[in-house]
């Protein structure tokens, strides 16, 4: 009997041992990542990926599994077992759409001089010369079809010699093209301007490409900002995302729907932003998720057709959490992803009846079961203009309200991206709590999910309420007993790291240490190197020589926080990819040897194959090992 309690009792002890274990970067990296890859013909199977780092080969390894759309034991299968339904195929089954890259223009020497084929120079004569990290090479993504039962890769090339991009570039996929109901037309999102038209605008548009007549017709001419996600309904009624303003990128994203020969605004007078969307099997209504107020949530809006109503939005679902994509509707349930910050992406289904979640994986369930958790609590905090902001607190687990805790201020990047209820495998708050920090994390000026007007407020006002907005919710925070408010940092990526070398100038000392990640530190060489010229033209007000315009001068001047470098005086790491094309290696470089010279105790790391993130497994192991060293030297 009593050998029978000691072996309980070792089991509990260990249960307790594991239920208490934290989390570390190396945990971090055993998250498996799930990614769902379609259903099969009949709807009936849903397939999905299982990435897991390696991190010995500095890559991923992947598994393949199907389980059915109602629920029930996953199996996995190999690789060429996954049997999606292929949406390249035209309904009639006749054709078959696909993208490759089409050489158009000779652009590097050994193009212009056959005979010189070691040179390695690339002549340019006018803008979009990069983009995200890859130089223009002469080379563009092209949209073919052939016979489905061709097995050549030939196929007939739908924009032949035509200097534009299908799928677009840097992150465009097949979502950028779709077949019409009648097989009889391709429709696909291209933005065809070239040089610096290209350079300084959103305007793409979805165009309909007729397969008998080998013409082309742009749907959507009059506007002049983002057309993009085309999709029909079962009605053959067309849907797309919308939005007005040529080069603001973060403008309102509606969704418009052609249907009759008639384009109709679904979301035109809803307060919000739409993130993605998927026809109802009815084709009367449309599921949509959108940020609210930090989190993302599902949506639902009547496409009201001819009748003479107005088109209402729904929320469907609330809660602490993201709905990260919409898979697919049946029998009365949605198929969605969710994610926390505690937890990895898994599947869930969605009751339209009751509103309620029903998880149908259990991915990381395993690992999770093991770790302390932080607690996430929603808190908010009044502006200097006496508005409400939400601030996200994550405590770390095991929390002791008797205790002080160093605390991170999170600056969020975009500028013009939700902070809301995502799981980052850079920028985690789980691992940030767990090691013992308290986690910051404002919804400040700029962040959609809070209404349209919040949301636009940062553009032209980067060093203005926003800086307010960061300072009104730690300087709440740290009333707080359980905060030390003398081991208080700052950190943040792109925007964020603007963010934390502006406040690096302005800080009056609240902080103890600084972590700027990509961060823009001169507004003005910002303008001279970024690729997408359209970004910095609408948040900063234009060009920098542009003396007369005021806003733009404001923006390289007072909110430039090269301006203010002469009052830094805190510790500050700075990290910066080389391939960063956005936020270019001239930005971090700079910061560090002003820190430098300056005499700041500083560091800088230095990712010269990643970009504006840091997405292979070794290096993301050093950044992580590399933050938390920082913060434990000089917090």
């Amino acid at each position: 009997m009593k050998k029978n309690l000691l072996i309980i009792s070792l089991i509990l002890t260990g249960s307790i041992t594991m239920a208490q274990q934290k989390m570390t970067p190396e945990l971090l990296w055993q998250v498996q990542r799930l990614s769902v890859l379609g259903l099969n013909d009949d709807g009936s199977t849903l397939f999905y990926e299982l990435k897991t780092p390696n991190i010995e080969n500095d890559n991923f390894d992947s598994k393949y599994y199907k389980m059915p759309v109602t629920g029930g034991i996953a199996t996995e299968i190999a690789k060429e077992n996954v049997k999606t339904k292929d949406k390249n195929i035209a309904p009639d089954g006749s054709y078959k759409l696909f993208h490759k890259e089409v050489h158009i223009e000779d652009i590097k020497g050994a193009d212009v001089y056959k005979n010189l084929a070691k040179s390695d120079v690339y002549i340019y004569s006018d803008l979009d010369i990069r983009h995200w990290d890859t130089w223009q090479d002469g080379s563009y993504n092209h949209l073919f079809y052939k016979k489905t039962e061709a097995e050549d890769e030939t196929g007939i090339d739908i924009m032949p010699n035509e200097p534009y991009h299908t799928p677009q570039r840097p992150f465009g996929g097949d979502e950028d093209y779709i077949w019409s109901p009648d097989s009889k037309s391709i429709y696909y999102v291209s933005k065809k301007l070239k040089g610096k038209a290209y350079a300084t605008s959103t305007n793409t548009d979805i165009y309909k490409y007729n397969l008998d007549s080998k013409t082309t017709e742009n749907i959507s001419e009059n506007n002049k900002g983002y057309d993009t996600n085309p999709a029909f309904s079962s009605k053959g009624s067309l849907a797309w995302l919308q939005m007005k303003t040529d080069g603001n990128e973060s403008d309102k994203n509606d969704i418009v729907v052609l249907s009759d020969g008639i384009q109709q605004n679904l979301t035109a007078n809803w307060d919000g932003t739409v993130n993605s969307f998927l026809w109802d099997n009815t084709g009367n209504h449309i599921y949509f998720t959108a940020p609210v107020d930090g989190t993302v949530q599902l949506f639902r809006v009547n496409h009201p057709g001819k009748k003479r109503i107005a088109p209402v939005v729904e929320q469907l679902s609330e809660g602490q959490f993201d709905i990260a994509s919409i898979i697919v509707e049946k029998n009365n349930t949605l198929l969605v992803t969710r994610t926390d910050m505690n937890h990895a992406a898994e599947i869930y289904s969605f009751n339209l009846k009751n509103r309620s979640f029903t998880k149908l994986t259990s991915i990381n369930d395993e690992l999770y079961n093991s770790i302390a958790m932080p607690k996430v609590e929603k808190r908010y905090v009044t502006t200097t203009d006496g508005k409400q902001m939400l601030v996200w607190v994550i405590l770390p687990p095991n929390f002791d309200a008797s205790k002080k805790y160093p605390t991170l201020l999170y600056a969020q990047g975009g500028p013009q991206s939700a902070l809301s209820q995502f799981y980052s495998y850079r920028w985690n708050f789980q691992l940030m709590a767990s090691q013992g920090y308290i986690v910051v994390a404002p919804n400040r000026r700029g962040m959609p999910g809070h209404g349209v007007e919040w949301n636009a407020a940062i553009s032209k006002d980067w060093g203005g309420q926003v800086m307010d907005d960061y300072l009104s919710a730690i300087d709440d925070l740290a009333k707080e007993p359980y905060v030390d408010k003398n081991r208080l940092a700052a950190v943040g990526a792109s925007f964020g790291g603007y963010s934390v070398f502006y406040l690096a100038g302005i800080h009056n000392k609240r902080f103890k240490t600084f972590i700027s990640h990509d961060g823009v530190f001169d507004t003005r060489t910002m303008y001279g190197t970024t690729e997408e010229l359209f970004f910095v033209n609408n948040d900063f007000g234009g060009s920098y020589w542009d003396k007369n315009n005021v806003l733009a001068q404001k923006a390289y001047h007072e909110f430039n926080p090269i301006t203010k470098i002469s009052d830094w005086d805190t510790p500050m790491l700075i990290i910066q990819g080389g391939k960063d094309y956005r936020v270019p290696i001239e930005q971090g470089l700079s910061a560090f040897q002003a820190a430098q010279l300056l005499g700041i105790k500083s560091k800088l790391l230095y990712f010269p194959e990643e970009n504006h993130w840091i997405l292979k497994p070794q290096n993301a192991l050093v950044w992580q090992h590399e933050f938390f060293k920082w913060l434990k030297e000089t917090l």
